[in-house]
């Protein structure tokens, strides 16, 4: 059974989702640099953060030392990638108990309109076809401010050491992290990263990432490895592209809950800043900007939320995912607020209760009557309620904040 879209992604629950994974079925190679780290290094365990910090400028739209306020046009890193996983025992109810999948992630900065740097996320195949999984087969657009509206830190955990190394055609400085749970069945983690970013601060200066699963009857992971990085020309602004698909930040969407007769609705909001995507959860404001300033949003690294987002594409192999043991889909439309929208719809009863759960979804998650709505809420179910009983969630409605910006 899949999530409903109400369910909140807060740092802790995506970073999870990135600590989900390991050591990859791997169809790149992982370019001069190893990163299996099963040996740990003699350094004490460390947390170093890294740490953006304000230092005033000559004006607004420069606040800050990020080097994110230098962005060029043309900025580019991409790394290969590959995560798989295979269920050991018992597994949870919707998850695929096999699946793998691997390719090339490029980031790259299209746009710079100070204070904003906009960002393109693809996924390819190996040979640079689209991807053919679901969740990976379509550019994304990353809106990132690049002033300092908060302090934003991330620690980097585990025993660290030093390295040189090449990587995308150079040498680094870098700083290795290895955070080994497994005596808890927990997962080994590996980070490296660059001592001094230079392009790679698009994700926070890593040059290399992998975790592997251990214990609770699955196995597997998922790898991150350099494969190219490269500096823009001075001078280009490009040309801001619309939101028509969000990765997330600049967008919002409402759900409605209704539990034990009881209804509320609340909003998601979800913005980028220097590296760090920012999610918050708020009740929809009745007056003034659809969403408040993010103050208080969880941050996860940019990085990190790759290796979640390549994560969950696992358990998106097909599309529409059939919950277990029903009838074929029934085609509908479904209206949410503005949009009209082809959906299909899952029924499946629950005897025990005399209910019966219905689950629908988008026909197409790139339909482009769903121009606008954030990534994480096309492949969640856009109703799921139980029937006659009541109880469940809906989407209600989603819109764009970030100023000038229209799907």
């Amino acid at each position: 059974m899949r999530k409903p879209v109400a369910s909140s992604l807060p740092r802790s629950a995506m970073l999870c989702a990135a600590l989900a994974l390991g050591t990859s079925c791997k169809s790149v190679e992982p370019h001069t640099m190893p990163s299996n780290g099963t040996t740990a290094p003699s350094e004490v365990s460390t947390q170093e953060p890294v740490t953006e910090t304000a230092t005033e400028t000559e004006t607004p739209t420069r606040r800050g030392n990020s080097p994110w306020l230098r962005a060029r046009v043309g900025d580019r890193v991409a790394y290969s990638f590959s995560a798989n996983r295979k269920a050991m025992g018992r597994q949870q109810p919707g998850t695929v108990p096999e699946a793998a999948v691997a390719g090339v992630v490029t980031l790259e900065v299209v746009a710079v309109e100070l204070p904003w740097v906009w960002v393109t996320l693809y996924f390819t195949e190996d040979g640079g076809a689209p991807s053919r999984q679901p969740m990976l087969a379509r550019p994304l657009v990353v809106p990132m401010r690049a002033d300092e509206s908060r302090v934003l830190e991330a620690p980097r955990e585990g025993k660290q050491s030093t390295e040189q190394l090449t990587a995308a055609g150079r040498q680094w400085e870098a700083k290795r992290y290895l955070n080994d749970k497994r005596a808890f069945d927990g997962p080994l983690e590996n980070r490296l990263y660059a001592a001094t970013p230079g392009p790679l601060y698009l994700t926070n200066g890593l040059l290399d990432a992998s975790i592997t699963l251990s214990g609770f009857g699955m196995g597997g992971g998922s790898q991150l490895t350099l494969v190219e990085a490269r500096q823009g020309q001075e001078g280009g602004t490009g040309l801001p592209p619309t939101l028509a698909r969000p990765w997330g930040p600049g967008t919002w969407f409402d759900v409605r809950m209704e539990t034990e007769g009881t209804t509320s609705t609340q909003r998601t909001c979800q913005a980028a800043e220097r590296g760090f995507i920012l999610r918050q959860q708020v009740t929809p404001p009745t007056t003034g900007s659809a969403c408040p300033d993010f103050a208080q949003a969880e941050a996860v690294p940019l990085e990190e939320a790759v290796l979640a987002r390549i994560w969950e594409s696992l358990d998106a192999r097909q599309w529409p995912p059939p919950p277990e043991g029903i009838a074929p889909a029934k085609r509908e439309t479904v209206t949410v607020g503005s949009h009209r929208v082809p959906a299909l719809q899952f029924e499946t009863a629950q005897p025990q209760a005399n209910n019966v759960r219905v689950q629908v979804y988008a026909a197409d998650p790139w339909e482009e009557a769903l121009s606008g709505l954030a990534h994480e809420a096309r492949f969640q179910p856009l109703i799921d309620r139980i029937t006659p009983s009541g109880g469940g969630t809906q989407l209600t409605d989603w819109g764009v904040w970030v100023p000038g910006v229209t799907p």
